[in-house]
């Protein structure tokens, strides 16, 4: 049981973690790259500026935990869950997202540029400012989520429910939004400039100012 315990600024790269408890550990500027944190309960955990390069984080449970500015390229994160996580400012491109539950949780400025995110539930998240540009978004749930200003440039989002999202200003150029469901979306002042909107659901949508070049 590793539970609130304080390893901050410690070297745990290649570590095997599998199934560890450290629920509301004290883990900031940690090196965790590579690490094996499968199945490990990070709930409450701080992890600000935490190392977490290429870790496998697959189905750990990261509820309300702090990562903040964290490194997290390339990591696993497949069907996690990081309800109410703190993600302001964390590096996650070209991490594995898949089934992830990231409902209500922040992700200001959040770099998840070519990220997969299959199917992730980002139901009421705030991506104000994130980079999402080339990221599969396929079939991801974002009720009530905000993402304006958002870079969305070149993402995949077919089949992606987006009803009633914010999209304020955001960049949707070249999206593939085909079968999207748009329903109520406010896409005021978004650059949706060849982006393919076929089979989607637009009614209700709010295209104020958008570029539908």
């Amino acid at each position: 049981d590793l539970s609130s315990t304080n390893l901050s600024g410690a070297n745990l790269s290649n570590a095997n973690l599998n199934r560890a408890d450290l629920s509301s550990a004290d883990l900031r500027s940690t090196n965790l790259s590579d690490a094996n944190l499968s199945s490990v309960n990070l709930s409450s955990s701080n992890l600000r500026d935490a190392d977490l390069n290429r870790a496998n984080l697959c189905d750990a449970i990261l509820f309300g935990a702090n990562l903040s500015e964290a490194n997290l390229k390339g990591v696993n994160l497949n069907h996690a869950d990081l309800c109410r996580a703190d993600l302001s400012g964390a590096n996650l491109s070209n991490a594995k997202l898949n089934g992830t539950n990231l409902s209500d949780t922040i992700l200001f400025s959040t770099n998840l540029s070519y990220a997969v995110l299959v199917a992730a539930d980002l139901s009421y998240a705030k991506l104000n400012g994130a980079k999402l540009n080339h990221a599969n978004l396929s079939s991801v749930m974002f009720l009530g989520a905000d993402l304006s200003d958002t870079d969305l440039s070149g993402v995949t989002l077919n089949q992606a429910d987006l009803s009633g999202v914010t999209l304020n200003d955001a960049d949707l150029s070249g999206a593939d939004l085909t079968e999207a469901v748009l329903f109520g979306t406010d896409f005021s002042g978004a650059n949706l400039s060849s982006a393919n909107l076929s089979g989607s659901n637009l009614s209700g949508a709010i295209l104020n100012g958008a570029d539908l070049s």
